[in-house]
């Protein structure tokens, strides 16, 4: 007879390898008269609730890319320890993952608003397996979610372009509303409008995904372009129409537009799990902008080390005016954070050299040598500099402004006073505030 052990490892070697793939509801073929169904080339899903149209389609591109754990730590910080290990767990599975995003009848959200298409997509074979679930008419919403819903039961982490704030919200907002269909539970939700937002915006201005697409993806790599694209203003009204009575086909451009949507979003995350990734550094063909903006984007994020790295980058690289002065700033604070002070001194006396309007070096050499060179002439000299720079500003700022401003120059008052109690320490002299305005080296 067997013994119990042989017996349970004989049932261990039935356990599948991997997890099953996803088990797609059997469709049929749409009758004649469904015009929309044969213009989308879509096949007729039934459930418990009803039917739906389903249209399902796999893309060679953009390939499949393994989200590196720096990358996934830096996107999905969490306070909680325990979330962050069960969110953490499910990150690094890539067959976890499902990328949404949802067509809808305004752009407003609200409980009138319906999501009539929502477009999937997650890695299969190398590639993008996307398939999209669309609703003929309002009654069609209960087969649609409930086919949403089972797939997030299969792949509980969700990936958007600016779902956290649109497309997830309205969706749990019209599972409750059918108080038949639980809400979903995720594991994860990145949105990639954030780090994206972070990222690209010094550079670009508006981060729309079209842009992204355009001025950061490459269309020529991705071996797709958006001509004739619909745009996303007119999707509600097309919908609308073709419930009416009107032409089904306007409705195959917004097919096409969720479709690339989808690819976009999923090539996004591939420019951004490298950005992000550890020991990956910027080729010599990025732009100084968006170094600057990874920068920010890691030091937000708690990795101030390859943040200083990534702003030195930026620096070097070239950055315009506005920026360049904001970057040697950044540089100075984190050089002055890690203990560098003479580094972060040096950098201060920069920016004096090509901006007349720094108060804050002036503030931060003030500082500086009072506390770390001890050399209070030098220090009162930056601080009496600082206090006319804030009286001009404050001539020209707003109220409310003023209010902040005359706090610092109290600030910079108070300075002074110590200072000048501490030369005449050393002197044996009294020196009156008009004394040491005298004899400062301006």
């Amino acid at each position: 007879m067997a013994t119990l052990d042989h017996k349970f490892s004989r049932l261990a070697a039935l356990k599948p390898a991997r997890p099953p793939a996803v088990r797609f509801t059997t469709l049929r073929e749409p009758c004649e008269e469904d015009t929309m169904a044969r213009l989308l080339g879509a096949g007729v899903s039934t459930n418990r609730f009803g039917e739906h149209l389903a249209v399902r389609n796999w893309f060679s591109t953009p390939e499949f890319v393994a989200p590196h754990s720096t990358s996934l730590q830096l996107l999905s910080q969490q306070r909680d320890d325990v979330v962050s290990r069960r969110t953490r767990a499910a990150l690094e599975n890539p067959e976890k993952w499902l990328f949404l995003d949802t067509e809808t009848t305004g752009l407003a959200g609200g409980t009138g608003t319906y999501a009539f298409l929502i477009g999937l997509a997650w890695w299969d074979a190398g590639g993008l397996q996307v398939e999209q679930l669309f609703m003929r008419d309002f009654a069609e919403e209960h087969s649609v979610l409930c086919e949403l819903a089972a797939r997030l039961a299969e792949r509980p982490v969700l990936v958007t372009f600016n779902g956290k704030t649109f497309d997830w919200p309205l969706l749990e907002n019209r599972f409750r509303m059918t108080r038949s269909i639980a809400v979903p539970s995720l594991a994860a939700h990145l949105d990639l409008l954030h780090p994206a937002r972070a990222l690209w915006k010094f550079r670009l201005g508006s981060v729309r995904l079209t842009d992204l697409e355009r001025e950061v993806l490459n269309p020529t790599l991705l071996g797709w372009r958006r001509d004739g694209d619909v745009s996303s203003k007119f999707i509600p009204q097309f919908y609308f129409d073709y419930l009416r009575g009107g032409p089904p086909e306007p409705l195959l451009g917004v097919a096409r537009h969720n479709q690339m949507d989808l690819r976009g979003l999923a090539a996004l995350f591939g420019k951004i799990n490298a950005l992000l990734a550890e020991g990956i550094s910027p080729d010599e063909q990025m732009h100084g902008l968006d170094l600057f903006g990874l920068s920010k984007f890691l030091h937000r994020r708690g990795d101030k080390g390859r943040a200083q790295v990534a702003c030195a980058q930026a620096v070097d690289l070239g950055l315009p005016v506005e920026f360049h002065s904001r970057a040697q700033y950044d540089l100075a604070l984190m050089a002055k954070r890690k203990g560098e002070h003479q580094r972060a001194a040096e950098i201060w006396h920069e920016i004096l050299a090509y901006s007349g309007d720094a108060i804050h070096a002036c503030e931060q050499l003030a500082i500086h040598y009072e506390l770390r060179v001890k050399n209070y002439e030098r220090a009162l000299e930056f601080a009496h500099r600082a206090r006319r720079l804030l009286h001009t500003q404050a001539n020209r700022a707003n109220f409310f402004a003023q209010r902040g401003i005359a706090r610092r120059e109290d600030l910079s008052l108070n300075r002074i006073k110590r200072l000048e109690g501490r030369l005449s320490k050393r002197t044996g002299k009294l020196l009156s505030l008009g004394e040491t305005r005298a004899t400062s080296t301006v």
